[in-house]
């Protein structure tokens, strides 16, 4: 991912260095194993690990000779532990026993991260949810006027959903923090799973239960389909601040800083900049998942096929969520809600959106439910094209027969503040 959307605690996992330094421990800690098996001489893990590990400079010049970064990586971690050591560095594995099994630690880190910075989501959410739940403002389908809602219920919606987006992630992480000690093509022929057990038990792992030469490839899209099944929840919210901020709506906008510019052209310019980011960058997770997907279906017990996309997506995929994370959640703290003009785009419906109230009334008065809703309809386009509110064309029709106290009762937007007190009674109790 470029440096643009790379910020520090993700990029630190993903960091080259880091990798190396993973590759190292789970070749530090096979030898432990062995030793503790009678395999390799006491002391060998200990110089090992003591051992400089190689830099992705020296990786990168060792592997213009092997072709092979992990075998450039081996000799060279070998030379560093000396010539007494060298020969019992990577005894008994193959190159995916140590690359899965990195990767699984990366993957986990990777996960855990972006945990907590959902839950900080969430939170803000969740809070700005219950500040909200008596903002009254048009609800919206198809883009146009609905009922009266709030804007704490649809902020309460986006909170049940990160809260699923949650469980999704932590099973996925549960999914990828995976390992395998299993020799060529998954036997144990060479390597007892008694290695195995003690290497992914210290890097608190689970072994994979079956592997072939490679830990399986569902994993892995299980997460990057999780992740871009968040990035779309973010897309959504983020959409949703796009439509508000459009200028004839103008109900909600992003902050707008001192000395920012909202174009080069036009000084006027207030543009939702960050929501449109986050959907466009939730484009590339969807992206990501496809070729997760594509990656489960490998030659026989493996090929590599999956190597060099991996190298790319399962780092991009996990940056790019972070970034959206962090950013929406700054976004979603500092959002001017516009209650005044959210009231007055309420007004300028001329009542349109107690059709449905009105409708339910003239049934309950004993009308049949086509001729009410012609009745309503009827009002409803003269309101529509500027002849008068809905309440007062309703209450001077004498077809009508009930009188205007109840027809005024319809128009009621307190009414949607006591209907909806249910989920925020549910919101109340949602923990993650």
């Amino acid at each position: 991912m470029i440096e643009r959307y790379t910020l520090p605690e993700m990029g630190a996992i993903w960091a080259e260095q880091n990798k190396l330094e993973t590759w190292k421990e789970v070749e530090v800690l096979a030898l432990e194993s062995w030793e503790q098996l009678g395999k390799v001489p006491n002391g060998t893990a200990a110089l090992t690990r003591s051992a400089r590990c190689p830099t992705p400079g020296e990786v990168a010049d060792r592997e213009a000779v092997t072709n092979h970064d992990l075998a450039a990586f081996v000799d060279l971690l070998g030379s560093e532990a000396g010539p007494e050591t060298a020969g019992w560095v990577h005894y008994g594995l193959t190159s995916s026993d140590v690359l899965d099994t990195a990767g699984g630690v990366l993957l986990r880190d990777a996960a855990d991260l972006l945990v907590v910075t959902l839950e900080g989501l969430f939170e803000v959410v969740k809070t700005m949810a219950e500040e909200h739940r008596h903002t009254h403002m048009i609800g919206r389908t198809h883009g146009i006027w609905a009922e009266p809602t709030t804007f704490g219920l649809k902020l309460a919606g986006w909170a049940f959903e990160l809260s699923r987006d949650h469980e999704r992630l932590r099973s996925a992480r549960s999914a990828v923090a995976v390992g395998k000690i299993s020799g060529a093509v998954g036997t144990y022929a060479q390597v007892p799973p008694a290695v195995e057990e003690h290497v992914c038990q210290a890097l608190g792992l689970t072994s994979e239960p079956a592997s072939t030469q490679v830990t399986a490839r569902d994993r892995h899209a299980e997460f990057l389909s999780t992740l871009a099944l968040i990035g779309a929840s973010i897309e959504r919210m983020a959409t949703e601040i796009r439509h508000l901020q459009r200028s004839d709506v103008s109900e909600a906008r992003e902050s707008f800083g001192k000395g920012q510019k909202g174009s080069s052209a036009m000084p006027h310019k207030r543009n939702p900049i960050l929501s449109e980011r986050m959907t466009g960058m939730a484009r590339l997770l969807r992206g990501y998942a496809q070729v997760g997907l594509e990656n489960v279906a490998l030659w026989h017990e493996r090929d590599i096929s999956h190597s060099s996309a991996e190298r790319v997506v399962l780092p991009d995929a996990s940056i790019t969520l972070h970034y959206m994370l962090v950013r929406f959640t700054g976004l979603v703290e500092t959002l001017v809600v516009d209650r005044e003009r959210m009231a007055a785009n309420l007004e300028a419906t001329n009542g349109l959106i107690f059709s449905q109230a009105v409708l339910l009334s003239l049934i309950e008065s004993g009308l049949g439910r086509d001729e009410a809703y012609r009745i309503v309809q009827r009002h409803a386009m003269d309101a529509s094209d500027g002849k008068g509110h809905l309440q007062d064309l309703l209450a001077d029709d004498p077809e009508i027969g009930i009188d205007r106290d109840r027809i005024e009762a319809s128009f009621s937007l307190e009414r949607v503040s006591e209907t909806s007190a249910i989920v925020f009674k549910r919101l109340d109790d949602l923990t993650l």
